[in-house]
């Protein structure tokens, strides 16, 4: 959420970062002025007549043992209080009001992220070199079906359209890919979450990804009471809640979280040629990376997290580019979004697998996130995240780069100790 002395101070300053987004929501922030003048004007009014009522409230004793007549007063007080009743009821309805058109606004794009869609986006740099055969190669389909690694008939035969089964050596693959990445992590300091997969509504308010985006998400009704959750789509949504309404310390931070979860995800599945296989699914396998910091140390995490996600796709030996995404290709809540895209061969275009956003402080004002600085003032911590990795795209990346003209599939050094030294996938 934005912060709305900011929005007054600066409104079109507000106005122009959204409009970056390729929205125009000039017509909301002047709502939201126009609202907050109403509450300011509302609040002051309320508290001179709550001070009034005050006042005669003290008075009254005073002329009654002086032997006066308080009837008017008290007539006063009367008409006084169902005003105040009234005004509180209005004041109310415009608070929330605000809260709502409030919530309507994206996040702030950084001041050095470009204008526009995806169409604007920065290809930072590559990494090693795209692979070349001297045979023709098979997509990650056919190398998956044929080696036994997926199942995907039987996947949609029991879960529908964007299911697939992980079979055999399939199976100890993924869970190689996903050792591999906590490993690493755990060696950088990084915490090791668990988190439950089904969440309250609030976890997805602080997100941001509610109420915008509430129909995105597989919700479970509850047949014995109205505790509605819904199935986290990324295990950020449970991460940025860790700390919400709390009060860290300077040495607290940075906090540093992994955590491997299962995503959820109603959008997914268009099915089209190039979302074949495992590029596009209802369920993946991800590790996500998030941080809490303070404002200061906001730009280093953000570094920090492109520059882990980067490592682990170059131990893989795959072939990559990093992406500076432009302000309408970012998400909601984030103001800044770097993606790391592996290359798949059979179709030839680069996949995202790993997205590293900073949010600033955007969710940590919905979820009440502060810290105290050296200063001994309160200010809102700094929040990312970054996929470290998603694997439904690795793996068709890796069987797809690693392949060999006998079908067979060579297995890349770093993931061998976790597969009991195997070298290669026959």
């Amino acid at each position: 959420m934005l912060d709305l002395k900011m929005i007054r101070s600066n409104p079109d300053e507000v106005k122009a970062a959204i409009k970056k987004r390729e929205m125009d929501l000039d017509a909301v922030v002047d709502e939201i002025l126009e609202l907050d003048e109403q509450r300011r004007k509302m609040t002051a009014e309320t508290e001179a007549m709550k001070a009034r009522q005050n006042a005669v409230s003290k008075q009254m004793p005073q002329i009654k043992k002086e032997g006066g007549d308080v009837n008017a007063l008290l007539a006063e007080m009367k008409a006084l209080s169902a005003d105040i009743k009234e005004r509180n009821a209005a004041l109310s309805e415009i608070e929330a009001k605000q809260q709502d058109r409030l919530l309507s606004l994206p996040n702030m794009p950084d001041p050095d992220v470009c204008a526009g869609g995806k169409e604007q986006n920065v290809m930072v740099h590559e990494d090693g070199k795209k692979p070349e055969f001297d045979f023709t190669p098979k997509n990650h389909v056919e190398l998956c079906e044929s080696l036994g690694l997926i199942d995907y008939e039987r996947g949609a035969k029991i879960a529908g359209n964007g299911s697939w089964i992980y079979r055999g050596m399939g199976s100890q693959l993924e869970w190689a890919l996903l050792n591999f990445f906590i490993s690493e992590h755990i060696a950088d300091g990084y915490e090791l979450i668990l988190p439950p997969h089904m969440l309250g509504y609030t976890c997805g308010y602080v997100a941001g990804q509610f109420p915008k985006f509430t129909d995105e998400v597989y919700w479970i009704k509850n047949p014995t009471s109205s505790d509605d959750k819904f199935m986290l789509p990324t295990a950020e949504t449970a991460l940025v809640n860790l700390h919400r309404d709390e009060i860290l310390t300077p040495d607290e931070l940075p906090k540093k979280y992994i955590a491997y979860t299962p995503c959820y995800r109603r959008e997914a599945g268009s099915y089209r040629t190039e979302e074949r296989g495992m590029i596009r699914g209802h369920q993946f396998n991800k590790v996500e990376m998030v941080q809490y910091t303070t404002e200061e140390g906001s730009d280093a995490a953000f570094e920090e997290l492109v520059a882990k996600a980067e490592r682990l796709v170059h131990k893989l030996g795959l072939h990559y580019r990093l992406s500076k995404l432009a302000a309408g290709d970012c998400s909601f809540s984030m103001a800044r979004t770097y993606d790391i895209e592996v290359w798949i061969p059979s179709m030839g275009i680069y996949k995202e697998v790993s997205s590293a956003s900073n949010a600033r402080d955007y969710q940590a004002r919905r979820g009440n996130i502060k810290y105290r600085g050296e200063d001994g003032k309160l200010h809102f911590a700094h929040t990312l995240n970054a996929s470290g990795l998603a694997t439904s795209r690795v793996l068709p990346a890796l069987v797809e780069q690693y392949q060999n003209a006998d079908g067979s599939v060579t297995v890349p050094e770093v993931l061998r100790p976790f597969l009991g030294g195997l070298e290669v996938i026959r």
